[in-house]
Formats: structure tokens, sequence, C-alpha cells
């Protein structure tokens, strides 16, 4: 992959810019319950897409009770919610590397599947003036399981698919945008990250 051609860099979040809140507090909150955690996620996760959260189409009022009435958790919305935002953990070595890219006068944004989370982090732990664009699937109605939504992000910043990269822990995220024509890598952890991107960027 070459990257020295790029223009913007796109990051998810949870997984990559902080630790993955919504499954690790969502394995929390399985074990709370005496649930097995993975079974847990697994059905959450889908309920999050499928209830319409992840998108904007409903409130986190109707998530949680959809959850309620699949798995049989009893706890309020506002504890099950704080039980999943105190696991999304900046991870500031990332944020330098953000800001890194930025003095190569590279656009950076994020693009999550997020809901009114992705706000609510942002107020505790301010981080999106990091960022020239924040995509929220919340916000945008579309998540990133629909492959269009690399090229609508991509126009709103005003650049080809080819000039952009994309920086995702999820596989299946990162087949959709290939697919899409980006530019993508794989997120692994910060090292191999900033080897793969620096060392073609910055020549070193």
């Amino acid at each position: 992959m070459n990257v020295a051609m790029v223009q913007a860099v796109i990051f998810d979040f949870g997984g990559v810019l902080a630790e993955e809140g919504f499954k690790e507090g969502l394995k929390a909150i399985g074990n709370e319950n005496g649930l097995d955690p993975d079974t847990f996620f697994m059905i959450v996760n889908e309920l999050v897409y499928q209830t319409g959260y992840v998108t904007g189409i409903t409130d986190e009022v109707h998530f949680w009770n959809a959850v309620r009435e699949k798995t049989g958790i009893t706890r309020s919305d506002k504890r099950l919610g704080e039980e999943i935002l105190k696991k999304f953990i900046l991870r500031p070595d990332m944020l330098k590397c953000v800001e890194r890219i930025k003095s190569l006068n590279v656009v950076t944004a994020i693009l999550s599947d997020q809901t009114n989370w992705l706000d609510e982090i942002n107020q505790r732990t301010p981080f999106y003036h990091y960022f020239d664009y924040i995509f929220n699937s919340f916000k945008l109605k579309k998540s990133k399981k629909d492959a269009s939504v690399f090229r609508d992000v991509c126009s709103v910043m005003g650049f080809k698919p080819e000039e952009v990269l994309f920086v995702d822990d999820n596989r299946e995220n990162i087949k959709r945008a290939l697919n899409e024509c980006l530019k993508v890598i794989h997120f692994i952890d910060r090292d191999s990250f900033e080897k793969e991107f620096f060392t073609v960027k910055e020549g070193v």
C-alpha cells in the first residue's frame, strides 16, 4: 500500500483511538448478571443495529428496553450506559499520533458506528478538537455495514476515495472500505500502525 499520496486519514474510535468500551462494558454487564459475557455481547451487538439505535433511528431508552426484554437484565438505563461509557478510555499515544499526522498537513477524521455516547465521551474527556471531521453513524443515519458510507464521508471532506486512508480494527469494515477504493490499514496496535504509515509518509 502506498500512503504517500494520502490527503486524509479516517480513524475508527473504539478499538483504535480508545479502548473498546462497548464490547468490554457489555461483557462486564453480562458477568454481573450471571450471563455468559461473550454470548451477551453478541446478542446486544446485534440489537444495537436491529433496533436502529446505532443509526439514530431510535433512542437509548428503546435500545435498553429491547436488551432487557431479550436477555432478562434489570438494571436502569443510566447504570447500563455508565458501564459502557467508563470503559471507553482514550489512548493518549494515539491522539499524539493524530497530532503528528496533522503536522504533515493531512486531514484527520473519525468514522464511528457510535450513538449519542460519542458526544458524551467527548464531553467528559474532550478529544474532538484533534480532528477536522467527526462522522458518527448516529447522526449520519448510516453505519459502516453500509459500504456507501465510505464514499459519502470522502465526498464531504472533498477527497477522492483513493486519496483517503481508513484505519479500523474490524476486518469487515476494512474490507468494505477497500472495496470502495479507500486505502486501508487494519489496526493491530499503535507501533505497527506508525511503522506502516510514517515510514512511507515521512520517508523515515
